[in-house]
């Protein structure tokens, strides 16, 4: 049985924001910020004790925001986002035993891999549409043009590095369908509550697919 298309999902914005919340109270102003902005697709990454409280805000209050949990790194991970709410999965590397609950898990998952060996794997796990991560570090567009031949039906969602000076290139090219990016939430906008700020780096973030 194939599984769940992230495609749909990243066709939504150009940029998927990557978060680090620290205070819960922040969770559902920033994501109704990016909504506002043109970025209804939202990873909050599991780097914080509030994390899923935090996803499980949004999904609660914020229902025109689609939100993900990013910084998967095991199956229990996993089980505390999709009881949070999470619609979608992403790791930053994913080892067998990963792939195989992210495969079985029933939401939309982005694994995470660095090397052509990776991707080959998780294509033949049956994943179509990775996170390469960390992006510029792992030879960024050089490594995308030099796999878009050899790997034909992969598609990627760059993360790790992107800005809004490089994210056009990225997103020029056939086989990127989204990037991921923290740009668009600043930690000093989050900090002082400059919601305002962030509603408007979100709307230039979603004018570059154009």
């Amino acid at each position: 049985m194939p599984l769940p298309d992230p495609t749909p999902l990243l066709a939504k914005a150009p940029v998927i924001p990557v978060l680090t919340i620290s205070r819960l109270e922040d969770a559902v102003p920033l994501a109704r910020a990016l909504v506002e902005g043109g970025l209804p697709v939202l990873e909050v990454t599991l780097r914080t004790p509030v994390a899923c409280e935090a996803i499980a805000a949004i999904a609660r209050e914020v229902p025109d925001a689609m939100v993900g949990a990013g910084t998967v790194l095991n199956a229990d991970d996993l089980a505390r986002v999709l009881g949070a709410g999470a619609k979608f999965i992403v790791s930053p590397g994913t080892p067998a035993t990963l792939a195989d609950a992210l495969a079985a898990c029933g939401v939309p998952a982005l694994p995470g891999c660095a090397t052509v060996s990776e991707a080959m794997t998780l294509a033949r796990r049956g994943f179509q549409v990775l996170k390469f991560f960390p992006a510029e570090a792992s030879g960024g567009l050089r490594w995308l043009k030099s796999v878009a031949d050899p790997l034909p039906k992969l598609k990627f969602c760059p993360t790790g590095g992107i800005t809004l000076q490089n994210a056009p290139d990225y997103l020029a090219l056939p086989n990127i369908v989204a990037v991921g990016g923290s740009w668009v939430a600043p930690k000093d906008a989050l900090a002082s509550g400059d919601f305002a700020r962030i509603t408007a780096l979100a709307r230039e973030a979603a004018r570059l697919r154009a």
